[in-house]
């Protein structure tokens, strides 16, 4: 019997370190784990089957997330089962309306209750995202090889602004044209 409670204890520990760190996203096992709360209709029924399946395919699917997936996530920056690639979200816009904002490998591709599409790309050798919408495509913004700014087209004006408190606030002052609104 303390051999199980030491097993336990060291599963514990083990769980503590894994969750404890930011070596990713953990995204195979938080798929099993909300299959493995919804496989059915019934919480008891997933419970029950839960508490047989968890030690194995729970263990299986941690140990792959923590060893493989999430250090290519760390060393790529993207998960393989993190991948919303083809799936498409409603999203009610500002206006009250519906947008279909389907994932795409490089970007997201919108399409207004008109049905009227909007394309917003990421270009991974330039760095940057592009929108296009009726064949026009234009760069909305580059980031900046510093890793610390971004470069956007202002009426014809490449500007630089700082990722910081004082880039955001130059930001808000270019686009209300030196205005200043307090938000709340």
């Amino acid at each position: 019997m303390k051999k199980i409670n030491l097993t336990v204890m060291a599963c514990l520990m083990a769980g503590c370190f894994l969750f404890n760190s930011c070596i990713g996203s953990f995204s195979l096992f938080n798929k099993y784990a909300s299959w493995q709360r919804t496989m059915t209709n019934n919480k008891f029924v997933n419970a029950i089957v839960g508490f047989f399946l968890m030690p194995i395919i729970g263990g299986i699917t941690l140990f792959v997330d923590a060893v493989v997936l999430n250090t290519i996530e760390f060393w790529s920056g993207d998960n393989p089962m993190a991948s919303n690639i083809g799936k498409t979200k409603n999203v009610l816009g500002e206006d009250g309306k519906f947008y279909a904002v389907k994932t795409l490998k490089n970007g997201y591709e919108v399409t207004s209750p008109n049905g009227e599409v909007t394309l917003l790309t990421y270009d991974k050798a330039l760095n940057s995202w592009f929108i296009s919408q009726n064949g026009i495509t234009k760069e909305l913004f580059r980031f900046n090889a510093d890793g610390q700014s971004i470069s956007i087209n202002v009426n014809g004006e490449q500007k630089d602004f700082a990722l910081n408190e004082q880039g955001l606030f130059e930001a808000q002052m270019t686009a209300n044209n030196g205005l200043f609104f307090a938000q709340r």
